[in-house]
């Protein structure tokens, strides 16, 4: 479905490698396809016990398309990869793990909210620009964040756009294991090996008790989103958008 999401199996385990080193891993419409199929996959098979996303070295996603928001924003056309692929994420009945190197903004950052372990190397870097360009929170971000950070930390991350290097990261919960960049895959392949492993009943169920209830995530997502769209089209975004294309072009 695309040249840009690779998937592959290790035992119980699969991963869903976005590789789109050119543009830092931004996601297109035709990645989130790809992911959320895989994901869907995932939970009919019995033989996936866990699914575990990587990047590329130095950017595990530098958030959204651009192309993809300037479309929407001039046309009014926006597809429901992008929603289908976090409601998905938040259905998913096997567990999610991530390896993080490099770049991680936008959904980078808030798709670990929704995973139930995260590596980093030291070099990573979180951050969500959404009111910086004129947009709201999404992924149910504005819900499990201040959940899992606290209010005030969530404020400054998801608001206010302060971005996190991965000790910063690990003291907010958002990742779990700081790993050395060379060891991160193995480490991450271990843990997934390791909970691929588990009674897989017993897991499921676990991993249920320990999470925000899913309709009460969906339904955050929705509200996310519907205010994303209308703000994608409003005077505010479209200047900030322009603005921030114009500093990259200079």
């Amino acid at each position: 479905m695309s040249e840009h999401i690779q998937i592959e199996r290790h035992g119980a385990v699969q991963v869903i490698r976005m590789n789109r080193p050119d543009k830092k891993n931004a996601l297109t419409r035709t990645m989130y396809a790809a992911m959320l199929k895989a994901i869907a996959d995932s939970d009919s098979d019995p033989d996936i016990r866990a699914n575990v996303f990587f990047g590329v070295p130095g950017a595990f996603s530098s958030g959204n398309d651009l192309q993809d928001f300037m479309a929407f924003a001039t046309t009014g056309q926006m597809g429901t990869e992008v929603i289908d692929f976090l409601v998905t994420v938040a259905n998913a009945k096997k567990p999610l793990l991530a390896g993080v190197d490099g770049l991680a903004i936008g959904v980078g950052s808030t798709l670990q909210l929704h995973c139930d372990l995260s590596f980093a190397t030291p070099q990573s870097y979180f951050k969500t620009p959404f009111v910086d360009l004129g947009l709201v929170p999404e992924a149910a971000s504005s819900l499990l964040g201040p959940t899992l950070m606290g209010q005030q930390r969530a404020f400054a991350f998801l608001a206010m756009g302060d971005g996190l290097n991965a000790v910063e990261a690990k003291e907010a919960g958002l990742i779990y294991r700081l790993v050395e960049t060379d060891e991160l895959e193995a480490s991450v392949l271990k843990a997934a090996t390791e909970i691929a492993a588990k009674p897989p009943q017993a897991m499921q169920i676990a991993r249920d008790l320990l999470r925000m209830p899913r309709q009460e995530t969906i339904d955050r997502i929705h509200l996310e989103a519907k205010l994303f769209a209308e703000r994608l089209q409003s005077d505010e975004a479209r200047a900030a958008f322009m603005a921030f294309l114009s500093r990259k072009k200079g």
